[in-house]
Order: structure tokens, then C-alpha cells, then sequence
């Protein structure tokens, strides 16, 4: 192994350690007291209701962990893994969507994050047609935020919208109810398909005690007010009385076992393991993050058999090569690849390139995987005058279109236009992954300064205050340093600007898992705008 190998592959797993550090943090909000606090409650830590929840053996696929850190909200900075458990586990089988509160992590109450997780684990449920499963446990709106947690489209009212919209398209909506479920929090289980509560430990009510005794003079126990008995034998508001969580969770797999079995809408093939490692990945993506890759040798550390059939090699040497197109395998399954190569500048050449290939697979119903290592589309008199933008322009209209199922992975630089034309956030992936070596943000932290700085030149100098040298290089420094910052992983998935940060060994594993749950519903027929050809 060469130095520079050997150099990267230590940079990258010293980098994934912090991930780790990261995760474990939003895993064990309160470390063990929190722990012994549930178990006094009669409660279990949420993840273990979970893997208690799923099939047994098989693995639970967490999204959104490290959401919700740095935040600054009024009264606490840090809302570990948002406050909400979610992701996409088997129940008997059927890949099932798990959106579930995590009580040691301020009561479970819903900041501004919490509902963008949520609401986020929903939108994927009803684009893949998954059922849902809340384990609910939350104090409701985090109060001193209501204005930015509970009027608008988007705010708490959207979960139950939500529900409402994927039950009638018949994705089953289930609630187990383990907690307090107060005031607008009650639909929950008041607009669950069914629900199951457990005596002693859950209530649900439109006003809990205290408000009552406010509004009316009516004194009453939660217990009287809304317990599991009032709503399974009074109310008929939840449908199945259970007296302990174990008891519950057995009921909610009764509930769904006899859900018809789901199956993918492609041909799968028999999974064949790639022969290059996966650790090769560590030694072959540079620690610089603006330094070019060779994306067709990380494509065969992925792909099954290391076999990738490539489309359009040789077109447009230097310029068409920014962007590798072909097809892969993974575990099985036919896979588009659109993926950025070498320093991943987009010229014409490659924007047409990609352009066909999106509408090729679409046609062909061939889910897409984007590989994202971009700074953008090329600038300057030669690409416009060649119709960068016409042609830029047709590759973000082919991504918005098509109908097949779309993952983004980045892998490297992720600024600018070019997030469009890879399929960003904005275009509605059916999952997006991020890497420890994603930078994603409208432009580097370096060239942000530059431009900036000439603006705040000119704004000086016109008000007869030129900078010095050592103001602009403090300039500089402070304008990397704000960019890089909000590019970095970390900033960008506490904002679940992505749906997970990957190490490099589990990219292959996550992409197979999703885009076997993308595969779930049947693929339309492609149909796309006016081309600028």
C-alpha cells in the first residue's frame, strides 16, 4: 500500500470515530440515569421496544440519527437524534416505517427538528408505500417554540394530515400508545387505523387534567380523564388494552401479520460480492475533499462482481468524462448510474450525457443512483456560449421527472447547481446518504471568501475605509471557516439535509436496503417537459 493509501485510509476512520462519538450520543441521551428513570416508569429505552417490534434477526435501518445538535433553540442547544426515533424495520416480512418518541429527550416534545424528522419518515413511507407504526410518547409542542412548531403547513398538524392522506391509499396506520399523549399530540392515537394503549402508562386527551380543572372545575385523575380502560372500554378511542409494552408490541405485530407480502417491482438477480474490497474505499478517496477522484474504482467496490457496464466511455474526452453513466448490480439489483469523476466539474458535454442516460433509464424503468462529488457546472464565455445552461438546465429537468426510483450518495464536493442536477434534496430522492467526505453547500468556504470579500472591498473603499492586507486575510479566514462549517456532515445532518451519514463499509449494504424499499411500489410510465435540445 502506497503512503498516500495508507495516509487516507487512516484520515477516514480516525473521521468515521467521530461519527461514532456523534451517534452514540444521540443513541443514549442522559447515558444510563435516563435508563433507570424509564425502568421505574415500567418503560423500556425506545430502541429496545423496536428491535423488540421487529422480526427477529433481522435489522432495523435508523434514519436521521445525528439530527438535531447545534440547533440553538431557546432553552437547550442539543436535541439528541431530534427527539425521535425513525427508520424502517421488517414485521413479518413487510418492511414497515417505525416513527417513535424518545422520552429522555425533554419529555419527547416536538421542536422544530423533531417535526422535520417526522414528517420527513413519513414522506418516504408514502413515496415507497410502507405502513407506519408511531410508539407514542410526547409531551406535545415544545411550548416556548409554538409559533414555529404548531399554525403552518409543515407544523404538527401536518402528522395527522399526514395519516390521514396515506390511510386512505391503504398504508396501515398504527399507534402504540406507551405515554402521555396531550392536546393536538392526541390524534396520534385518535387517528391511528388502530391503536393500542397500555394501563397505567398511556393517556391521551384533548386537555389534560390541570386544564380541565381550569376550563370546567372538574377534578379528575389522568387515569379517569383518558387512561388505556377510558379509551378501550368508554370511548372507544384506541381499540386494544395491553398492560405492559411487551404485551403491546406483541399486539401490534398480531395486528399487521396479516398483511399481504410485499414484493419488488424489478427482476432481481443473484446477488454476486464485489471483488474489490470495500476498505479499498478508504484508500482511494483522497483526505483533501477538492482533490479528484477515480469514481469508476469506488463504483466496482460497490458494485456486485465489481462489474460495472459503462455507457458512452469514450464520448468527449476530458469533458464528457466528468460524469460516469452506466449500470451496475447491487445485491441483485439493476441499478442507473449517473456519477461524478475527477474533479466533477460539469461541462456541456457531460450535462447531455447525463441527460440521456436519466431519460434512457427512465424509459427502461431502471432505478437511478446518483454519485454525487460536484462543485458545479462549468462557468465562463466558452460553456455558456455552448449552452451550459440550456443543457444544465434539461439535466435538472430529466432528475425532477423521472419516474423511477432516485438515491443520491455524496461523496465529495456537493455545491451549487450541480446539487440540482444530482439529484439534491430539493428533487425528491427517495433517500439521500452523505459520507464523513460530503461537503454540501452552494459554494466551498474558499470560493464564498473571494466573493464576499470583494464585495465587502468595495463597500470599504466607498466609504473611505479600504481593508488591509491582514483585514482581508481575517476576512478570508472567517468566511471558510462559516462555509466549510455548514457544509461539513455533522451541521448538515443535524439539519437532516440528509437521511443518514454512511461509513464507507456500510454503503453498499444501505443502498440494496433502499433501493429494495423504493422498488416496493410499481414504476409509472416516464413522461417529461420540453427538452432545450
Amino acid at each position: 500500500m502506497s503512503d498516500e493509501r495508507a495516509e487516507n485510509r487512516r484520515f477516514w476512520e480516525e473521521e468515521e470515530r467521530k461519527l461514532d462519538e456523534l451517534m452514540y450520543q444521540a443513541v443514549w441521551p442522559g447515558g444510563e440515569e435516563a435508563v433507570k428513570r424509564l425502568a421505574k416508569q415500567g418503560k423500556q429505552p425506545v430502541r429496545q421496544l423496536i428491535q423488540k417490534l421487529i422480526d427477529e434477526g433481522t435489522e432495523f435501518y435508523e434514519l436521521g440519527v445525528i439530527a438535531g445538535f447545534g440547533m440553538n433553540y431557546p432553552e437547550v442547544d442539543d436535541v439528541p437524534c431530534g427527539g425521535i426515533v425513525t427508520g424502517i424495520g421488517k414485521i413479518h416480512g413487510n418492511w414497515t416505517m417505525i416513527i417513535a418518541n424518545d422520552s429522555r429527550v425533554k419529555a419527547g416534545t416536538y421542536f422544530p427538528i423533531t417535526l422535520k424528522k417526522h414528517m420527513r419518515a413519513q414522506a418516504i413511507a408514502e413515496q415507497c408505500g410502507l405502513n407506519c407504526v408511531y410508539i407514542a410518547d410526547s409531551g406535545g409542542a415544545f411550548l416556548p417554540m409554538q409559533a414555529d412548531v404548531f399554525p403552518d403547513d409543515g407544523h404538527f398538524g401536518s402528522m395527522f394530515y399526514n395519516m390521514a392522506r396515506m390511510s386512505a391509499k391503504g398504508l396501515k396506520q398504527i399507534t402504540l400508545s406507551t405515554g402521555g399523549n396531550t392536546a393536538g399530540g392526541a390524534y396520534i392515537v385518535f387517528m391511528a387505523c388502530q391503536a393500542v394503549m397500555i394501563d397505567k402508562l398511556a393517556y391521551s386527551f384533548l386537555g389534560g387534567p390541570p386544564l380541565v380543572k381550569a376550563a370546567t372545575g372538574e377534578v379528575i385523575t389522568a387515569e379517569d380523564l383518558g387512561g388505556a380502560r377510558v379509551h378501550t372500554q368508554i370511548s372507544g378511542g384506541a381499540d386494544y388494552f395491553c398492560r405492559t409494552q411487551d404485551e403491546a408490541i406483541e399486539k401490534v405485530r398480531e395486528i399487521l401479520s396479516m398483511e399481504p407480502p410485499q414484493k419488488i417491482h424489478i427482476h432481481r438477480y443473484e446477488e454476486i460480492p464485489p471483488r474489490v474490497p470495500v476498505e479499498t474505499i478508504y484508500e482511494i478517496l483522497p483526505a483533501k475533499i477538492h482533490q479528484g477522484i477515480n469514481v469508476r474504482a469506488f463504483i466496482q467496490a460497490i458494485a456486485d462482481d465489481s462489474y460495472f457496464v459503462e455507457y458512452k466511455k469514450t464520448y468527449a474526452p476530458g469533458r464528457g468524462d466528468n460524469i460516469v453513466t452506466g449500470k451496475i448490480r447491487i445485491k441483485g439489483i439493476p441499478v442507473g448510474v449517473i456519477a461524478a469523476n475527477g474533479l466533477g466539474i460539469i461541462f456541456v458535454e457531460a450535462a447531455r450525457k447525463a441527460t440521456e442516460w436519466i431519460v434512457r433509464c427512465s424509459y427502461e424503468k431502471v432505478p437511478l443512483l446518483f454519485i454525487q462529488s460536484s462543485p458545479g457546472y462549468m462557468v465562463g464565455s466558452e460553456s455558456e456560449h455552448m449552452g451550459i445552461g440550456k443543457y444544465g438546465a434539461d439535466m435538472v429537468r430529466a432528475v425532477s421527472c423521472a419516474q423511477v426510483p432516485r438515491i443520491q450518495l455524496v461523496i465529495g464536493p456537493d455545491n451549487g447547481a450541480a446539487n440540482y442536477g444530482m439529484c439534491g434534496r430539493a428533487y425528491r430522492p427517495h433517500f439521500l446518504f452523505a459520507t464523513m467526505r460530503a461537503r454540501t453547500s452552494v459554494m466551498s468556504g474558499r470560493s464564498a471568501a473571494e466573493v464576499l470579500l470583494s464585495i465587502e472591498e468595495r463597500k470599504r473603499a466607498s466609504e473611505g475605509n479600504p481593508m488591509t492586507e491582514g483585514e482581508k486575510q481575517a476576512f478570508r479566514e472567517k468566511m471558510i471557516e462559516k462555509y466549510d462549517g455548514e457544509a461539513h456532515p455533522f451541521f448538515c445532518g443535524a439539519r437532516l439535509l440528509n437521511d443518514r451519514v454512511l461509513k464507507f463499509r456500510e454503503i453498499r449494504d444501505w443502498l440494496a436496503f433502499a433501493f429494495e424499499v423504493s422498488l416496493l411500489k410499481p414504476i409509472g410510465e416516464p413522461s417529461f417537459g420540453n427538452f432545450r435540445f
